[in-house]
């Protein structure tokens, strides 16, 4: 599906977004701490919109490696990133132990089949004290601002996507978006499954009740003895 709707994405995340999408990626990326120096993966790089905010905080210090299942993704990520491209799943990182200082994630993790696994990977990749970023949207809980983001994510915006691009494809990538975020698991649930994986500190900033910022740093040796301790 995403090799199928890969040249219309970046179009229409910028209407999604209402424009304010790089600057929304590249705040919650500060304010995890990528800077220079940094060795980041980003899973599901798709088209390089989370990866091209990275890099520009990290400012041509460092290492950001980019991770996608979608060749066609993978392709348009290469025409604006001069990074390494590896095709891969989330769940199976073909990285090795502890050689990472943040995993990021920007809106895929409601595209993921197995959630524990890929936290799973991501820990495992990570040194210790190494984060986890994670950019996903959901449904507001309060059911008026969710009839009202149905209204205009699921009704308007799809429309919209389809005149802009003009192509029937991107409203049924935008109809498709608008499914997976209406049912997706609540911010208590994603925060459960990474606590399980084993990440400390895990939290979750909210904007709008409708885009969510998870952070987890995973914990150093002395720490997890003394959490087995307690």
């Amino acid at each position: 599906m995403f090799n199928r709707f890969a040249r219309h994405y970046d179009l229409i995340n910028q209407i999604f977004s209402l424009g304010s999408g790089e600057w929304y990626r590249r705040t919650c990326l500060r304010q995890a701490g990528v800077g220079p120096g940094a060795v980041v993966v980003d899973v599901a790089v798709g088209t390089g919109l989370l990866a091209r905010q990275a890099q520009r905080l990290m400012q041509g210090r460092g290492t950001l490696i980019g991770v996608d299942l979608s060749e066609s993704m993978l392709a348009r990520a290469q025409k604006t990133l001069s990074i390494p491209l590896v095709q891969a799943t989330a769940e199976a990182l073909p990285l090795a132990d502890g050689i990472v200082d943040f995993v990021t994630m920007g809106y895929a993790l409601r595209h993921l089949s197995n959630i524990g696994e890929a936290l799973a990977e991501a820990s495992r990749v990570l040194r210790p004290a190494g984060k986890l970023v994670l950019l996903e949207i959901s449904a507001p809980s309060h059911p008026v601002i969710k009839l009202a983001a149905g209204t205009i994510v699921g009704g308007v915006l799809p429309a919209v996507s389809a005149v802009a691009a003009r192509s029937r494809q991107a409203k049924s990538l935008m109809d498709y978006h608008w499914r997976t975020i209406a049912t997706y698991a609540p911010p208590e649930a994603v925060l459960d499954a990474m606590c399980r994986a084993g990440f400390q500190n895990a939290s979750c900033a909210s904007e709008l009740d409708f885009f969510r910022f998870y952070s987890g740093q995973k914990p150093t040796p002395g720490q997890e003895e003394t959490d087995r301790a307690i």
